[in-house]
């Protein structure tokens, strides 16, 4: 099965790279071409135009960092849509799939899907999380929102670059859910930073303090993982200040249209646009915690946790999982 891969970023390229390691006939691009060159010496084509690899590929996956991205790759005159009109398909079994693995605004995938099913395509918007330790070894959880008859088409795909693959559903609900998951992991960060600072200044050791939250009700897989390069000093975890502004704004859309009253996401909001104006937007999201480091005048430091976090399960084939809705 022939599959193009545009957006070769933090997540991308470990996503290609599985798609690779597992045996699938790869077509890459980027804006960047040595961000294509490890995946090139391992075998995957290069494609000159997104319009090219539509041409050709059974599925193409877009992997970008917003959703102004993805519509300019989709839309431009050499683009995927461009692609698929020049093969003349009418959908069906046969059409080709265009899966959007970007975090990306419900609304704006609805409406891609539409000129996607017009150019003679299906459509799924199939988003990850996890961490880019995990997209590195087909551990990743995906979600996918599509008909269910595209989602069995582009489960073998999915499978092969993540472990739980969850159909959630109609185009646009993983979406949804990927940016209310997003969400839920930026009030966790900052919950913990807080909680890290107080533990310091209350004279708790932080390796006990890491592990007396590990072990107890205030546990997480933010703790497991951001919590440690917290506590390293890296503040590495691949993933910046302006992705988690995006997210965040992307969810309280989704609330706004939903008629929601927020009252915790406004302030999330507040951190983090402060946060971005002290750091950087590309300063690591986890570096957030400087701020009270700042205000209170100390360091949460302790020896013994990773810079980065690496992934130390072994690769398993990937599985649907099924919601029990009895």
């Amino acid at each position: 099965m022939r599959v193009g891969f545009i957006g070769l970023g933090n997540v991308g390229s470990k996503l290609a790279g599985s798609l690779l390691r597992n045996g699938f006939d790869l077509v890459v691009r980027d804006l960047d071409r040595s961000a294509a060159a490890e995946l090139e010496e391992r075998g995957a084509g290069w494609a000159d135009s997104p319009e090219e690899m539509a041409a050709s590929a059974e599925m193409v996956i877009t992997c970008l960092p917003s959703p102004a991205a993805s519509a300019a790759v989709m839309e431009a005159g050499d683009g995927i849509l461009a692609g698929f009109s020049s093969r003349g398909g009418n959908g069906g079994a046969e059409a080709p799939i265009w899966a959007e693995m970007s975090t990306t605004d419900e609304a704006e995938v609805r409406r891609l899907a539409g000129l996607v099913s017009t150019a003679g395509a299906a459509a799924v918007d199939c988003p990850v999380s996890g961490g880019c330790h995990r997209a590195a070894t087909g551990n990743i959880s995906i979600f996918a929102g599509c008909d269910r008859a595209t989602f069995e088409r582009a489960l073998p795909v999915l499978t092969a670059m993540g472990r739980n693959i969850l159909h959630t559903g109609g185009v646009g609900s993983a979406s949804i859910l990927k940016v209310v998951t997003n969400y839920l992991a930026t009030a966790n960060l900052v919950s913990l930073c807080e909680a890290l600072v107080t533990s310091k200044l209350a004279g708790i050791d932080l390796n006990t303090a890491y592990e007396a939250i590990r072990i107890s009700s205030g546990n997480s897989f933010v703790h497991e993982t951001e919590s440690q390069v917290i506590l390293n000093g890296s503040r590495d975890i691949n993933f910046t200040m302006d992705l988690v502004q995006k997210d965040l704004s992307l969810f309280a859309a989704v609330a706004e249209r939903a008629g929601v009253p927020l009252e915790l996401s406004p302030v999330l909001i507040d951190i983090f646009e402060d946060a971005s104006a002290r750091y950087g937007p590309r300063e690591w999201s986890p570096n957030v915690v400087r701020r009270l480091e700042e205000a209170t005048g100390v360091s949460v430091l302790a020896p013994g946790f990773p810079a980065e976090m690496v992934d130390d399960e072994p690769e398993v084939p990937g599985r649907e999982v099924i919601v029990d809705r009895a």
